[in-house]
């Protein structure tokens, strides 16, 4: 099955064993794009490599920005304003609610619920509005910077935000009141697609789809970044670790990030939006001002300047954030230089392609769809 199929959301291929329709063996093949983003990375400067992240999960590219910066800072010691750590956990969460409204649109389709795509994807476009007010973009942003953020907010977009979580919630419960109560949509959640908490954590599964198996493990709440430990909320849990139970984690999800995102707008601190010690501003001070001023402010030049000066430390180290997948992972080892000697990303599709085996095992063809929608992968993030 694939990887031309519409429902394996990407180029994914399963080989299966069958005994008419139910699978006996379900082997995941991927590494169809060849990405090579990590070798990419360890070619470039720690700035230059940010626009690669939003190539990963490319539906929630902001977590992924978020996600590298914070890892590049703690690799290089550099401090971030209060007030961008605040606009970054909004950034984030804006992109968790953009992405489970995009799985949510998708997975339902995969099983034949044709209205709650179309519903669904009115609310991501008023969200895809916010992010071009925020940064300008729509789909890959690039707007976090390491020590900060690349612009402040403005009036306006903290306004519309404030009127989009007001309305959001009711939205929601349109969605549940589509298929929560269906019963073709229960006969192809409920009891579909099991995995247990001990299974689930064997196969390295995070995010929805561990917590959906009862385990309680979110890295926001439990090794919190940016502004997460500022705000107050909960992480939802399932128990039966089925394809209904990871649904209802990511619906409760959504209401959760609406929770994070009132917090971050009312206690927002003012001040500056970039750390003093961040890559920008040491190039820019320490460049000649015709430099400093020049569109290219990665130029040839101001790699030198970096490279002379004794700026980044050497050693090891992996960084990991809660990304709307699950847990996204940066392993930086550094020699001093002004790029990462090698880079690994762990990222979450790609465990999650491994759970197909399991989970699909006993089950129907039919079901494999299913479950390939409640895992949440992405390819372009699995083929880094």
């Amino acid at each position: 099955m694939g990887p031309q199929h519409p429902a394996t959301h990407g180029v994914l291929r399963v080989d299966l064993d069958l005994d008419g329709e139910t699978i006996m063996r379900c082997t995941p093949q991927v590494g169809y794009l060849h990405r090579g983003f990590e070798k990419l990375a360890e070619n470039r400067t720690y700035a230059q490599a940010l626009i690669l992240t939003d190539r990963l999960d490319y539906i929630g590219a902001m977590a992924n920005n978020v996600g590298y910066c914070v890892a590049v800072e703690r690799l290089l010691g550099i401090s971030v304003p209060m007030r961008a750590k605040y606009i970054r956990t909004i950034a984030a969460e804006m992109s968790r609610l953009s992405s489970h409204l995009l799985w949510l649109a998708t997975h339902a389709l995969d099983v034949g619920a044709m209205t709650v795509f179309l519903y669904c994807f009115r609310e991501r476009e008023i969200l895809l509005d916010l992010f071009e007010e925020l940064c300008g973009a729509r789909l890959t942003y690039s707007y976090p910077r390491i020590g900060g953020v690349r612009q402040d907010v403005t009036s306006r977009f903290v306004d519309e935000l404030g009127r989009f979580i007001d309305i959001f919630p009711s939205r929601i419960e349109e969605y549940e009141t589509l298929i929560d109560t269906n019963r073709i949509w229960l006969k192809r959640t409920v009891g579909v697609g099991k995995l247990s908490g001990a299974e689930a954590l064997a196969l390295g599964i995070t995010g929805a789809c561990l917590r959906g198996s009862g385990v309680d493990y979110d890295l926001r709440k439990h090794q919190p970044y940016d502004a997460y430990d500022q705000v107050d909320f909960e992480v939802p849990l399932g128990s039966d670790g089925d394809v209904y139970a990871r649904y209802r984690c990511r619906m409760e999800e959504m209401h959760q990030s609406i929770r994070i995102i009132r917090q971050c707008l009312d206690q927002l601190p003012p001040g500056p939006i970039i750390g003093p010690d961040a890559p920008d501003l040491i190039m820019a001070n320490r460049a000649p001002a015709r430099m400093a001023a020049g569109s290219n402010r990665y130029g040839g030049g101001l790699i030198q300047l970096i490279r002379d000066q004794d700026l980044f430390p050497s050693g090891d180290i992996y960084v990991a954030t809660e990304v709307p997948k699950g847990e996204l992972g940066f392993y930086f080892i550094s020699e001093g230089s002004n790029r990462p000697y090698r880079m690994h990303i762990r990222s979450p599709s790609f465990m999650h392609i491994s759970a197909l085996a399991v989970v699909a095992r006993g089950g129907l063809i039919a079901d494999l769809i299913a479950n390939i929608g409640s895992l949440d992968v992405v390819l372009g993030e699995s083929d880094r």
